[in-house]
Formats: C-alpha cells, sequence, structure tokens
C-alpha cells in the first residue's frame, strides 16, 4: 500500500509534474538517490494501491514514461490525476489548465523547454523554495503592495506570461523558465542544461524590464539586476556569456542585461549553492563569514576583489557569479598583484581552465560554509 507523504520522493515528484508536465529520465538525480527515485517511477508505471488522506484506497497507474535512453521524458498518467489532490485541492485544476486532457506535444523543442522548466523547479524544489503555483499569492500588475511569501519562493514563466499577456509577445519569455524572490531580492532564472544558449539581446531585455515591473509591483524592489543560470557545467555558462559578445551592441550582451549572472550546477552541489544565494541579506553574510571585518574592501577599483591584507588580494568566487568573473579574469592580465581566489572543490578545475594566469586557488568545504551561515 503506498501513501502520498510530503517529503517523500512521490510527493516531490507528484508536486513537479503538476507544475512542468515532465521531467527529464536522466536528471532524476536531482530528487534524491537515483536508483530510488527510478525504482519508483518503474513501480508506479503499472498499477497499485494508493490510500488517500481521505481514507480511500485507489488502484491506478501513476507514471509513464516514453522515448528512449537520455531522451526518456516521465509524465504523469491521465489515469491517476485524482492523486493530485493529495497535495492541493487546487493541483488537479492547475495542472489540467495547463495541459487539457493531459495532451502532450512530441516536438522536440517544446518537450525540451518543458525540460528545462522541470530542472528548475526541481532544483528550487529541493533547496526548500516554494514551487507550486497554486500554493502562492498570485502576481499582480496593477497596484503597489506587497504580496509575495517571507519566505523563497519560485513563478515559472508560464504563470509570469498571464501577467503581461497584452504587453509582452509570448516568444519574448522562450528563454527564461521563470523568476525567484527571496528576502530582499529577486533573480531572473535560465537553463541552459548542456547546450550553449544564444541570446537574443532584445528580447532578455525587454523580459527583464516586465521582470523589474513585476517586483515593483509585488515585492517593493527596484528592479532586477542578477541572473540564475542552471547548466551542466561553467564551460557550458561561459560559452552562453561569449555567444552574446558576437552581438553588435554592447547592451545586448548577456552579462550587461544582467550585471550578476550565478552559474548553478544542476547537481547537489548546486542545491547547496541556491540555498546560500535565497538567504536574506546572503552576501554579507556570506562575506562576514570569509574575511575579518578589517580586511574586508568596500570601495572602487579598477579590479574586482573583496578582501585585503599584507599586499595580497582576495577574490571569492563562492557565488559562482560568471559575470563578475569575466571582469576579473579581463582585468587580471594588467595586475602584478598577488592573489588568492577562495571557492568549492567543485569549482576548481573550471577555474584553472578558465583564469588567464596562474592563480592559487583555496578551497573551502561546502559544509562547513553552511554551518557558518547556520543553515546546518
Amino acid at each position: 500500500m503506498i501513501t502520498v507523504r510530503p517529503g517523500s520522493h512521490m510527493y516531490f515528484l507528484l508536486k513537479l509534474l503538476s507544475v512542468s508536465g515532465e521531467f527529464p529520465s536522466k536528471s532524476m538525480g536531482i530528487l534524491g538517490d537515483v536508483r530510488t527515485v527510478k525504482a519508483m517511477i518503474h513501480k508506479m508505471e503499472d498499477a497499485q494501491k494508493i490510500r488517500l488522506s481521505n481514507g480511500s484506497i485507489i488502484k491506478t497507474k501513476l507514471f509513464q514514461a516514453s522515448g528512449k535512453w537520455n531522451d526518456r521524458t516521465v509524465r504523469l498518467n491521465k489515469k491517476g490525476l485524482e492523486v493530485l489532490n493529495e497535495l492541493h485541492p487546487n493541483a488537479l485544476g492547475y495542472y489540467l489548465d495547463s495541459l487539457p486532457d493531459n495532451r502532450f506535444s512530441g516536438n522536440e523543442l517544446t518537450i525540451d523547454r518543458n525540460h528545462r522548466v522541470g530542472e528548475s523547479i526541481a532544483m528550487c524544489m529541493m533547496a526548500g523554495i516554494e514551487t507550486a503555483p497554486y500554493m502562492l499569492p498570485e502576481l499582480q500588475k496593477d497596484i503597489i503592495q506587497y504580496g509575495i511569501s517571507e519566505t523563497p519562493s519560485y513563478y515559472v514563466s508560464r504563470n509570469l506570461k498571464k501577467i503581461f499577456e497584452t504587453e509582452l509577445r509570448k516568444t519574448a519569455y522562450t528563454r527564461i523558465t521563470g523568476l525567484l524572490f527571496y528576502p530582499g531580492g529577486s533573480y531572473a532564472v535560465y537553463n541552459i542544461r548542456n547546450a550553449v544558449m544564444k541570446i537574443n539581446g532584445y528580447g532578455e531585455i525587454k523580459v527583464r524590464q516586465e521582470l523589474s515591473e513585476i517586483v515593483r509591483m509585488n515585492a517593493g524592489l527596484n528592479d532586477v539586476t542578477s541572473a540564475l543560470l542552471f547548466g551542466v557545467n561553467g564551460d557550458i555558462a561561459l560559452q552562453t556569456l561569449f555567444e552574446s559578445d558576437k552581438s553588435r551592441k554592447k547592451q545586448d550582451l548577456f552579462d550587461n542585461i544582467y550585471p550578476s549572472i550565478h552559474f548553478i550546477p544542476l547537481t547537489h552541489d548546486g542545491i547547496d549553492l541556491l540555498r546560500i544565494l535565497t538567504l536574506p541579506n546572503w552576501h554579507e553574510k556570506l562575506m562576514s563569514v570569509l574575511f575579518a571585518a578589517d580586511m574586508r574592501f568596500n570601495g572602487h577599483s579598477s579590479i574586482e576583489f573583496d578582501a585585503y591584507r599584507d599586499n595580497k588580494y582576495y577574490y571569492s568566487h563562492l557565488d559562482s557569479d560568471i559575470a563578475r568573473l569575466i571582469r576579473f579574469n579581463g582585468a587580471l592580465e594588467t595586475h602584478p598583484q598577488s592573489f588568492e581566489i577562495l571557492c568549492f572543490p567543485w569549482q576548481m578545475q573550471f577555474l584553472k581552465g578558465y583564469l588567464c594566469k596562474p592563480i592559487p586557488l583555496k578551497p573551502i568545504g561546502m559544509p562547513k560554509v553552511l554551518e557558518a551561515l547556520g543553515i546546518i
């Protein structure tokens, strides 16, 4: 007998699919142990007895999978949709509104788009960020009022479109997967997966303007200046930024549209980093953990750095801000000063391959940072 319990693999996957519609089988590791999750899905492709919260018992198929190998996609089985009521009274209605009659497109671009959205939702969900639209306050554009959750929340692009459907063409949202709020700030969210994303400068500028209007109306923030870039590795993320360099207009550059772009790997390290980046006043807290007050630098300089002591400059890449890293690397060639870079162990290989000259790297374990920040 199976029961849908909050916090279980079953609960997370149901909640994820209720919003994204489908999810790539190769990314199941985001949700936990791959073997455990895949075994659960395989079992629920056959009819199983499920105990509902009202005491009744149904026997139904819950999941279905299609495609081969790396292209395999997991969806909800039409016969088991009533189980969505176990998540929230409005979950089933939202799902059917998004996917009438549980029909899916076989178009590869549409499936890839759904997978990008699904992975973004999964990363946020596993970091403790609320992602279900039916569990979040609705966003609006009519009056300035604080109407968002007090805790981090993620709104998928499908719902953002509805707010500005008369002013903004749907194609303007083809790159963004959602908007993330955290106490005191917000991020535009993108997911490049394992391929370089071509940036439409005008479209992303327009998107940022509309997102800024949303955060101004609903969260009391001035604008959106930061983005999260999910992906398989940092090299592909950098290539995406360099791809925008081919634009003839400087204002169309992705790292000019968003001065801060935090790369988040689609791994459990990325989930932990996401937990850090959604803390209230996270940057100040992180800097205070890393550097003594008399080392901190808060002024202006021709090169990016965070602290200074005994003729040595310190730069932190723990926030994985690749837009800032590009600026740092560009100025590094003309600066003879001695530098040290603080990073997580999983960032070391990427930094060694990217920096224009050798710089000592000081790895800092993620558990130690999480503990110092009070996350664990």
